[in-house]
């Protein structure tokens, strides 16, 4: 089994600094997987400030899907260390690559949906478990706010909380964090 910790808590509330700081203790060859989509100048600017937050010498993968793909990426290859920033960014992806209007899709729609999420986070684990490399994974926790007024919000908070308590379990450790303070729960 792979060593993987999850790094999880509210916005803003420290997770990526921690995991950074996890990622330069435990790790001499990082590749950073970023999951994000430059879709508004605010997000552009959200991600240029996390590059310069990371040590240039960290190679850095854009995506959020097809993880098999990194088995032909040399840096991944070479890495020891691989941090995942971040997993609720990656399911919202998901959900909006479906094209569903959320508003009126059946149930079982949503359940096919989330059958996609899992699979491609079940395939990330294995391709890291495969080459032996650390695994840091930055999540939002999602269950501890306003339930959403909207069917897509509380699609995507049921299914990112899945998702969380499958990681956790795979998970060697997991960590808390809140104003900046980092508490381990596993």
């Amino acid at each position: 089994m792979a060593e993987i910790i999850l790094i999880t808590g509210g916005a803003r509330s420290g997770k990526s600094s921690l995991a950074e700081a996890k990622a330069k203790e435990l790790g001499s060859k990082v590749v950073y997987i970023a999951t994000a989509i430059a879709f508004d100048e605010g997000m552009k600017d959200r991600i240029a400030k996390h590059k310069l937050s990371r040590p240039s010498n960290w190679a850095t993968i854009e995506m959020y899907k097809d993880f098999s793909k990194l088995e032909k990426n040399q840096n991944f290859i070479e890495s020891d260390l691989i941090l995942l920033d971040c997993m609720t960014l990656m399911v919202s992806n998901i959900l909006l690559d479906s094209g569903l209007d959320f508003d009126i899709c059946s149930m079982e729609e949503i359940e096919h949906i989330e059958k996609v999420v899992f699979k491609e986070i079940k395939e990330l684990l294995e391709v890291v478990a495969r080459y032996e490399k650390k695994l840091i994974i930055v999540t939002n926790e999602v269950g501890m706010g306003l339930v959403p007024s909207y069917r897509l919000g509380s699609i995507f908070r049921d299914i990112a909380g899945r998702v969380n308590q499958y990681l956790a379990k795979q998970s060697t450790e997991v960590y808390f964090t809140v104003s900046g303070i980092p508490m381990r729960i596993k």
